[in-house]
Parts: structure tokens; sequence; C-alpha cells
């Protein structure tokens, strides 16, 4: 029988196929000559709008090449145009990995915007911040983070978890497995205490303790509590933390602003608010880095005294550098502070693991507002963590970082005065952020926007701010490495000798 088929031939079958699965890469999109090129832009494209990770593995030259039916001098052509940008290098056997995005600019014919992608640079800014706001900083593609908030995740002791965790494992029974305290382990809550008493001078009962998801669910928690008591006003600093500010409002509170000077939130101000509650960082006010004065100190006991209640978030107390420690209001207010702290800024943000101390009126509220959120957080996590406070780990850990930090907090103070001439720069002794502040009349956000738009990622004050300020920026320094700080810090210095430049284009314009 003669199976030869004369009819019309099928070129899909017979020519086979020129893409691969991998980024449904299409080799007849690509202009003629320009393959390389082509390929170049659309991994360039696809690691920007993160469907290739940091962290993420490219196919090995000779597969993709044989998958597009391409040479593979091709492949190898783009691979080496992004490795020279610095957005992929070859690990040896571990292959080529994906290191660093590019920075956003527009998009390209072929750039498709993902469902939940990072927007670009001129969109992060343009509008006043939603409640998606830090979540979309944080997927914003960028050479330098400055973003505040982070300590140096690259030293997360690693070893001492292991070591920690496998101490834990070894004894626990397995009734150890099942459902637990909602208000925490006792090994963590009386770490806790310990902690507290060493470092923050803090005498607590490991049954005030209550273990939270962080600070966030802290104050998610607090607001529940508040408005099922009456209270629907928090105020807060101004300036202050916008992500706290956010979480009070999800909470039905209002937030009226208090202003803060060189001593602290004035509470004379906060007196005229008529807000029965308000929400502090004293030990190191979130972000100009002032401490509350002793004179703050006795007007704000006494607005305590006459029935007011504080929210002390003792967000990155630890961290200091050219000043004493200075005491918890906790320490000295017990029946009027509702006390917050983590590891997220000793650790890691990642652990989700801080406490709350409450007044003794609501601290049935709180646990029971806790269990029903979820019935307690992960146990295993805090009996390593319980582990590093009682041996001593986790204070060895903060002296390192401190040193750390320093540097690091030296090394952007240089930069600053190099780059940013006539620059101010607030809250130096302590902390893992810089607030700078800038003499002229321009939008902080769009200095942002244009950092941005040049590899580096800061917040703009006024995202921080109730009433109109300075312009100025919000400049983490604890997660960059001197080098990068350095660099970051000089262009920002460019993308603000650039917003000065169209400045002084506009009023010549209207003048």
């Amino acid at each position: 029988m003669n199976r030869s088929n004369k009819g019309p031939i099928d070129r899909s079958i017979t020519s086979g196929t020129s893409g691969s699965d991998f980024l449904q890469l299409n080799t007849e999109e690509a202009p003629p000559g320009g393959l390389a090129d082509w390929l170049a832009r659309r991994l360039r494209d696809a690691i920007a709008d993160g469907r290739l990770p940091i962290g993420g593995r490219l196919p090995a030259t000779r597969v993709l090449a044989g998958e597009l039916r391409v040479s593979r001098g091709v492949v190898t052509e783009a691979y080496r145009r992004l490795t020279e940008d610095g957005h992929i290098a070859g690990r040896g056997r571990g292959g080529t990995v994906v290191v660093a995005a590019p920075v956003a600019t527009a998009p390209t014919p072929h750039t498709r915007e993902p469902s939940g992608g990072s927007p670009s640079a001129g969109a992060l800014f343009a509008a006043p911040p939603g409640a998606d706001i830090f979540d979309a900083l944080r997927m914003a593609p960028a050479r330098i983070d400055l973003s505040p908030g982070l300590p140096d995740l690259g030293s997360f002791p690693r070893t001492a978890w292991l070591r920690a965790e496998r101490s834990v494992l070894t004894g626990l029974s397995a009734a150890d497995f099942g459902y637990g305290d909602p208000r925490g382990t006792p090994a963590l809550r009386l770490a806790v205490a310990n902690w507290l008493a060493r470092n923050r001078g803090i005498r607590a009962d490991p049954d005030d303790v209550l273990v939270v998801a962080g600070t966030a669910q802290a104050l998610g928690l607090i607001g529940q509590v508040f408005r099922a008591d009456g209270i629907h006003q928090v105020a807060v600093e101004d300036p202050g933390s916008l992500g706290a500010r956010q979480h009070l409002r999800h909470c039905a509170l209002d937030t009226p602003p208090v202003p803060v000077d060189s001593e602290g939130v004035r509470v004379d101000a906060l007196r005229a608010t008529g807000a029965p509650a308000v929400l502090l960082t004293p030990a190191h006010q979130f972000p100009t880095g002032v401490v509350l004065g002793g004179e703050r100190r006795r007007e704000l006991m006494r607005w305590a005294g006459e029935g007011g209640l504080i929210v002390e978030d003792d967000y990155d107390a630890e961290h200091r550098y050219d000043r004493p420690p200075a005491p918890a209001l906790r320490s000295m207010l017990a029946e009027h502070v509702c006390y917050a702290g983590s590891v997220s800024k000793l650790l890691a943000p990642a652990l989700r693991v801080g406490w709350v101390l409450a007044p003794p009126r609501y601290r049935d509220a709180l646990v029971a507002a806790k269990r029903f959120a979820d019935l307690g957080n992960a146990a295993l996590p805090q009996l390593v963590l319980a582990h590093l406070m009682e041996s001593g780990r986790l204070e060895r850990h903060l002296r390192q970082l401190r040193r750390r930090h320093r540097r690091r907090r030296d090394a952007m103070i240089g930069a600053i005065r190099a780059q940013l001439p006539g620059a101010v720069v607030h809250g130096a002794a302590a902390g893992l952020h810089l607030m700078v502040t800038f003499d002229g009349d321009f939008p902080d956000t769009d200095l942002a926007a244009a950092a941005l738009a040049h590899g580096v990622k800061t917040q703009p004050l006024s995202w921080h701010s109730i009433r109109p300020g300075r312009p100025g920026l919000v400049l983490g320094y604890a997660a960059s490495t001197p080098t990068a700080i350095a660099e970051g810090i000089a262009l920002i210095g460019e993308a603000l000798r650039q917003e000065l430049g169209r400045g002084l284009g506009r009023a010549s314009a209207t003048g």
C-alpha cells in the first residue's frame, strides 16, 4: 500500500514550530535581522513586569535556541546584553539567573501590564496614596531600594535560627503541635516580658503579653476594641506613619492630626483635638526621628491622668547610635498605655511576630479579638524566637546590627552632604531611616517619581503628612550597602536638580 500523501502539505507539521513555551516566545514577531535585539527586549520586559522574578532561572542557551529554531549565538548575544546591564548573571552549574530588575520605563510594544502588576514611576506618585500604596511600591522595580522600615535583611541569623529550631523540635511532644493559647506560647510571653524588662525598662508579667502578627495586627485589634468601647477618634502625629494611620482608618476611627516639633508631639494641640486617645512613636518619632522631651512627657502624663489613652508604637527603639536610650511610656504609665512592639526591625518583617501590652481594662477584649481573628500565631516560630531571646543570641545580633547600621547611616549622611547641598537631615541619632527636607516649592512626590525613574526607591515626606509642609524624602539606610547608598543618593541628587530646573522653568513661564 502506498502511504505517501500526495495532497497539500500541512506546513505546521513539517516545518515545526518557531516558538517556546518559555514566556510564549515566538520568533515570527521578531523584525528581520533583529533576533538578538528582539529576544533581549522580551527578556528585559519579562524581568521588569515580574514574569521573570529576581532569582528566576533562564533556560540554557542551547535549549532555548533549539526551541526557537535559531542559532545558539542569537540567544548567547541576548543573554550577554542583559548580563552587561546587570539584570542577569551566570551561576555556573546553577545556570543563568535574574539578579536585578531594570528601571521602570515607558512600555515597549511587547510589554504587557500584568494583572496587579507594578505601575510606572509617574503613576505611583501621581495620586494621593491609597490603601495598597506600599504593596505597589514594593512591587515597583528599582536597582537601589532606600525605602524606610527595613533592617539589614541579609544579616538574618539563619544559622542561629536553624540551630534554635532543631533544639525546639527535639523537645516538642506530639501534643505541642495542636492548637495553643490564643495569647501566644507561654515561652514567648515569658521571653518578651524579660526582653522588655532588660531593654525597655518595662516591668510586665507574662500574662500581660499578647502575641500578635506584627504591629499592623496590633493596631487593627486595638482599633476594633476601642470602637467597641465607644472610642471613635485616635489622634495621630503629624507628620506620622501613613501606614499606621491607614490601619486606624480601616477600623473606622477618625485620626485628627497633632503637630510634632523638636520636642515631639505637642500636647496642647492634642488637648485641642478632644480625642480620647493618641497613637505615638515617642522613642524615635516616625518620620522626624525626634525623641519625646522630658517636659512633653510630663504634660502627656497629666493628659493621660485625666483619662487619655496612649497607643505606643515602639517600632525601632533598640536601634540607637549617638544618644542614650529613651524609656518607654509604658514603663511610667502602664494603666494608660497600649504598648506595641515587634521583631520586624530586629530580625525580619517576614516573621510576623509582635506583642501588645494593654491596660487591664482592655486585656480580655484584646485576647478575645485575637482569638476570633486567627486563634493565635503559629507556635513553632514563637518557640524559636523565645529560644533566641532567652539564650542571648538576639541581643548579640542587635549589637552586630547597630555597628552595621551606624556605618550605613554615616555613609548616607556623607552622601547627602556631597550630593544634596542645602538638604537638612533629621533623626540621625537612632533608627533605620533619615528624614531629609529641602528648601523650595516643589512636590516631593515628583522628586520621588523622578528618583524611581532613575532606579532609586524612596518615600516622599508628604505621604506621611496630613498638613502641608516642606518637601522632603524619608530614606532608609539599613538594608543597603554603603556603596549602593552613595550611588542612590547621587541619583536622587540628579533627580532633584532636574525637578528644580523644571520648577524654574515653570516660574519663568508664569512670570
